[in-house]
């Protein structure tokens, strides 16, 4: 009897010796993470860069005599960053990309970018590189595409809209459009 229970009990113990050292060996459960991507494959000339999809121009504080005077605040300076530009288009059928056109787009002011907030008799007005006045909707001139990297150059200001001004805090959101051909 005293072997029958020597045969069965040590087995146990040498089983509980071996198994409640690992389990206690196992590494705990520090935390745990997640990481978000997202993307898009697009068939298109350029890349837009992160910083250039998303931008914001202070235009700072400006008297309102200024504005009276002059007709127009101070121009500010905005690049939108083209990157891995290629003429090649993936489909061999198709031909190949020469050019590109942008149009801004937002809060129609007549020609001009309409603003909103408490500030009135004023628009925003955005140029090009070569001089070139964008209205909202309508495609600027094109350009030609540069293998690589371009920077495509523009400019916003401050102008009067040939309504009474009112001094006031204003903003805007213009958004931009690449076509390319």
């Amino acid at each position: 009897m005293n072997r029958f229970i020597y045969h069965l009990v040590s087995p146990c113990i040498l089983m509980t010796m071996l198994v409640i050292p690992a389990t206690q060996a196992a590494p705990k459960v520090q935390g745990w993470g997640r990481v978000n991507m997202q993307g898009a494959i697009i068939d298109t000339a350029c890349a837009i860069a992160a910083g250039s999809r998303d931008q914001t121009i202070d235009m700072d504080v400006l008297p309102l005599g200024n504005i009276a005077r002059d007709g127009q605040g101070n121009t500010r300076p905005f690049t939108i960053e083209l990157i891995n530009c290629t003429f090649e288009r993936p489909k061999p059928n198709l031909p190949n990309w020469k050019q590109f056109q942008v149009v801004f787009d937002g809060d129609a002011d007549g020609e001009l970018f309409g603003v909103r907030g408490d500030a009135k008799g004023v628009a925003l007005q955005i140029s090009d590189g070569q001089g070139n006045i964008a209205a909202p909707g309508v495609p600027l001139p094109r350009g030609d595409i540069s293998p690589g990297s371009m920077s495509l150059n523009y400019s916003i200001k401050l102008v009067a809209n040939n309504q009474p001004l009112h001094a006031g805090s204003y903003f805007s959101a213009v958004r931009f459009k690449l076509d390319y051909y």
